[in-house]
């Protein structure tokens, strides 16, 4: 039987998983994918995603793939799934693609999105999904600083500890490029910010470590001039603490097509 090809298209709720990477301490996106899957073609099915999201962290975007010799309709992948899948998962979109295509080497980029709290009380039906830094924040101290950031540099001081072998000589190492880099207010309710960063790639807690260190920016903890010293000085320890999980989306990743 001949071998397909599969794309999917994920949505989910990262609140109850440890991630999406399949591992042995508790429940992770791919491992309730890969089950289902195998359920529905009666093979052992392994699914290969865009990145890797940690414990937390949400998706209205993810991408993977995976092959299969079923002989099902791509759109079967979307309805028999969703209806055996944890509530917080959702397959929005499946297709046929060529053998060639790969969910993470085929991908061009991804866009981010954190979500904020600004308030003194939050609504606790926010929790889950916007992260509260209450504070007297202005988002227009951040414009230099998200300037900054456009375009191509090594982020190594705002990458995970330990996340990469750097004695790796080849690669990228900690170099990618930011297409988008902003903070948006919600005109309706004037506490709530998003940073939304697009790129050809992301370190592990790129976005979060961005995150924290431009809130002290945006609260005039940080200068413009300090926050460029910190970016050019490729160590971590410089940067501000990790931003919390919860109020991070992986939006989209980008193919060649869209």
């Amino acid at each position: 039987m001949q071998q397909r090809n599969i794309r999917l298209v994920i949505a989910y709720d990262g609140t109850n998983f440890c991630g999406w990477q399949r591992q042995r301490n508790g429940p992770t996106i791919q491992e309730a994918l890969e089950k289902t899957l195998g359920i529905i073609t009666q093979e052992t099915v392994q699914i290969h995603g865009a990145g890797r999201t940690d414990a937390g962290v949400h998706a209205l975007g993810m991408v993977a793939h995976f092959t299969t010799t079923a002989t099902m309709p791509a759109s079967a992948f979307v309805k028999g799934p969703n209806s055996m899948l944890p509530k917080d998962i959702c397959i929005l979109d499946a297709v046929d693609v060529p053998a060639d295509f790969h969910a993470r080497f085929s991908a061009q980029g991804k866009t981010y999105r954190y979500d904020f709290f600004t308030g003194a009380i939050q609504p606790p039906t926010e929790r889950l999904y916007r992260t509260h830094f209450p504070c007297s924040f202005d988002p227009n101290r951040l414009h230099p600083s998200l300037d900054l950031l456009m375009g191509t540099h090594d982020f190594s001081s705002f990458e995970a500890v330990g996340s990469r072998d750097r004695t790796l000589t080849t690669g990228r190492m900690a170099v990618r490029t930011l297409f988008q880099a902003q903070c948006l207010v919600d005109p309706a309710h004037p506490e709530h910010f998003s940073f939304r960063f697009a790129g050809d790639g992301f370190l592990r807690y790129m976005v979060r470590n961005l995150v924290g260190t431009l809130l002290w920016v945006g609260t005039d903890r940080l200068s413009t001039e300090q926050f460029q010293d910190i970016l050019a000085a490729k160590n971590r320890e410089r940067a501000a603490p990790t931003a919390p999980a919860c109020g991070l989306f992986l939006e989209k990743v980008h193919y060649e097509e869209s």
